[in-house]
């Protein structure tokens, strides 16, 4: 495994779309629960996707592995070790606690386990990570903001409250108001925002939930008036390369706007988003993307320098890796 040069961050990672048919084959076990499939090579069949719902209705179901601290834990512990390995200096890690919440599994189980995990990596590889909770937006918004409640008590120092699942129909406008309480109580907030959805989502995760990050973000390029926006503000976009081609949001790798964005002066990122469903993690995005592009080393060292800059750490902390990767 090549390691990304320079030094990336991570900025659309579900820690859930870390779970390998090995790793819930092992959680099964672990637990005595039948799944329903008869092997790994069976489940990992089903990890051929059309489009986006056909991910998350198997995405969901495999969840039903995680139930204690210790499950939590394991999952986020596997994703860091891999991530250090691969020479990822940070991560801001997604999760959906309303997925868990829904199964009788508190939110502060959740978070604990993850907590422990990020931890535990810092002591053992010097990776950093934190954890931004993820509203579900095909859920009722009662529930995202019950969600909040139970994160702002958890006592875990969760940094963000983020937008997610499926796009269409859901527009960010709906939770205005928990992303709001959000704002007010301190955290950072991100949405997921123009995938499979239009790019007037883009302005209203902007202008009403005061995102300053859009997850995705692809098809800002619609909309001319929104690119100069995004390009004077400096919002960053956390684009997904294998993920875009395997849920066929472009039919080919290739006809990703990469080029177009980071021409246009986008504040682009490269990231994995579910790297367990989708074929490859942030390293195997960053060298997919340079072969289909011909990214240049200057161009590398740019999406490296933007996921530095466009992270939530402190300044102190961005400076000391930027002039790492100098």
């Amino acid at each position: 495994m090549t390691a990304p040069r320079p030094q990336f961050c991570e900025l659309h990672l579900h820690i859930e779309g870390t779970l390998e048919p090995a790793t819930i084959f092992d959680l099964a076990r672990r637990q005595r629960l039948q799944l329903p499939y008869a092997d790994e090579a069976e489940l990992a069949a089903k990890y051929r996707f059309t489009d986006l719902q056909s991910f998350l209705d198997l995405y969901y179901a495999n969840m039903v592995v995680l139930r204690t601290e210790d499950d939590f834990s394991l999952l986020a512990q596997a994703y860091l070790d891999r991530a250090a390995a691969a020479g990822i200096a940070h991560v801001e890690m997604f999760v959906d606690p309303q997925a868990h919440s829904e199964r009788g599994i508190a939110e502060r189980v959740v978070l604990r386990g993850l907590q422990r995990a990020i931890d535990e990596a810092a002591e053992r590889h010097g990776i950093s990570a934190s954890i931004i909770a993820c509203v579900v937006r095909d859920q009722p918004v009662d529930s995202a903001e019950r969600m909040l409640d139970a994160v702002l008590d958890s006592g875990v120092p969760v940094i963000g409250l983020g937008l997610d699942s499926a796009e269409v129909g859901y527009p960010p406008s709906l939770f205005r108001s928990v992303f709001e309480r959000a704002g007010e109580a301190g955290l950072h907030r991100v949405a997921h925002a123009g995938e499979e959805g239009p790019a007037e989502y883009i302005w209203e995760a902007l202008d009403l939930l005061g995102a300053e990050r859009i997850d995705h973000g692809i098809r800002a390029l619609d909309d001319p008036r929104l690119v100069q926006r995004l390009v004077a503000d400096r919002i960053p976009l956390t684009v997904c390369p294998l993920s875009s081609e395997r849920l066929r949001v472009v039919d080919d790798l290739a006809e990703l706007p990469l080029r177009q964005m980071l021409d246009a002066g986008l504040r682009v990122t490269l990231n994995s988003d579910d790297p367990a469903y989708f074929g490859g993690y942030l390293d195997d995005n960053v060298e997919a993307a340079r072969r289909a592009f011909s990214l240049t080393a200057d161009e590398l060292a740019l999406l490296a320098r933007t996921s530095i800059e466009a992270s939530f750490l402190s300044d102190d902390r961005k400076k000391e890796l930027l002039r790492a990767g100098a």
